[in-house]
């Protein structure tokens, strides 16, 4: 791999301490980051260069003796510091000469990676100041590309999703762009891809004939963890509904790409996303919910007569052949009494309803299949019972540790392989499904349900 310098915007923030510091060191320890590397945050506290990597080291989300001292001092010496503001031109000049001492270390012009971990009212300013400084101009040749690395949320409705979009249109080519969703990188969601299109035994049961109901289910233990402010002007369904649930149902849904590469992958998913059925204004309380969790209104940075959701649930359609009038549940919500987040495929029975068989993919905690099917009790009596069929990753000897999420996006932007990142048809199509939802929710009853419930329907 050629040399490659990773510009993170925000380097002191949550994400950055939490997922990307973490996943990079991971990535180097493993061997999975080019030999000349470096990592340049830019924030606008003052720190110098050796402060800075002290605050890494302290605050850096990693367990204690989790990675040996010397390969994080390693690590950490591939780390520089740029001090600016987003919206200062001077900061990105400065940054521009701080990437060229670098550069000029390298002894070649290098590769660009620039993620912006910042709040998404950054976007814009961060975007156009990176393309007028030049700063985005590949070297040429075969060295020396430049990406840009979005997070979500892509916007908060469909009009801001298409000026978001139009404006990265305008400064960046669309193999430049990497929109993150990093569920689409979790290993058992790929998975889900293999085992349709690998076995032979149930792609031919993929479909309405066969299939009765898919519930899709982000579910969290956890509430707000101190981001009121941020949260409460989001909500359940931009937090994860536009993103994380309908890239599920996008995976479950789509139909077998000609050829497995990312562009026709991500059509297909696209074209998922596409038809779906808009919910209709005046039914809208037939086919949504949406929850509060109780004491949400007194947690910090929330406004006290907020009507943010912290759970929802919608039934919704897919209008294609294969999955036309098959209801796709997509749950979410936080302070339940679980940490879970799966996919339950339930085929259909027509003899006996309690007994169908389902297929889960359990994406996260304890990551794995399960089939449930009936067999015979063994005595005298006719008499049938419930057995699961269960592949664990966890159990499996032929596996390593999973990589997080994080470390396979990053490692996959180095590669250029944008098969696990959000394209532009897929965000807009996700827009043009949740938008009408967000527009009418005051016709929905917000219910208040106890912290550690169950269920809240």
């Amino acid at each position: 791999m050629s040399p490659t310098i990773f510009v993170i915007f925000g380097i002191t923030g949550d994400l950055s301490l939490r997922k990307l510091l973490p996943s990079l060191l991971n990535l180097y320890v493993n061997k999975k980051l080019p030999q000349k590397f470096a990592i340049v945050g830019f924030s606008r506290r003052t720190f110098t260069r050796e402060e800075f990597r002290e605050h890494i080291r302290e605050n850096m989300k990693v367990k204690p003796g989790e990675y040996r001292e010397e390969d994080v001092k390693h690590f950490l010496d591939h780390m520089y510091y740029e001090q600016g503001h987003f919206d200062g031109r001077e900061s990105y000049a400065n940054l521009s000469g701080r990437l060229k001492l670098i550069d000029d270390g390298f002894h070649q012009c290098s590769n660009k990676l620039f993620h912006l971990a910042v709040a998404p009212s950054f976007y814009e300013t961060i975007l156009t100041h990176l393309s007028n400084s030049g700063l985005t101009i590949p070297c040429g040749g075969n060295e020396g590309w430049t990406r840009v690395l979005v997070e979500k949320p892509f916007g908060h409705n469909i009009d801001t999703a298409k000026k978001l979009d139009k404006k990265l249109g305008e400064l960046f080519d669309e193999s430049q762009i990497f929109r993150i969703d990093h569920y689409l990188a979790k290993e058992a969601l790929q998975n889900i891809m293999a085992f349709r299109f690998s076995n032979s035994l149930f792609e031919p049961l993929w479909n309405s004939k066969h299939i009765d109901v898919v519930h899709i289910k982000l579910l969290e233990k956890n509430g707000i963890e101190g981001r009121g402010g941020f949260y409460d002007d989001i909500g359940a369904l931009r937090d994860v509904g536009q993103n994380h649930i309908l890239q599920m149902l996008a995976v479950v849904a789509m139909e077998p790409p000609k050829v497995f590469d990312a562009p026709s992958i991500r059509k297909e998913r696209a074209k998922v996303l596409n038809k779906m059925r808009v919910v209709n204004e005046k039914k809208i309380k037939d086919f949504v919910t949406r929850g509060q969790y109780d004491g949400y209104v007194n947690e910090k940075g929330v406004k006290r007569n907020t009507q943010t959701e912290t759970y929802f649930r919608i039934e919704s359609y897919v209008d294609t052949p294969r999955f036309k009038n098959v209801p796709f549940f997509l749950e979410s919500g936080k302070s339940l009494s679980e940490n879970k987040s799966e996919i339950d495929i339930y085929f259909k029975n027509s003899s006996d309803l309690e007994k169908q068989n389902v297929l889960t993919f359990r994406i996260q905690p304890d990551e794995g299949i399960k089939i449930r099917f009936w067999v015979k009790t063994p005595g005298f009596d006719m008499k049938i019972e419930q057995k699961n069929l269960k592949f664990k990753y966890a159990d499996s000897s032929s596996l390593q540790i999973l990589p997080d999420a994080y470390e396979r996006v990053l490692f996959d932007a180095i590669m250029g392989d944008q098969t696990l990142f959000a394209s532009t048809d897929e965000v807009l199509a996700a827009w043009k499904f949740i938008t009408p939802i967000i527009d009418t929710w005051n016709k929905v009853p917000l219910t208040i349900y106890k912290k550690g419930a169950d269920n809240v329907v």
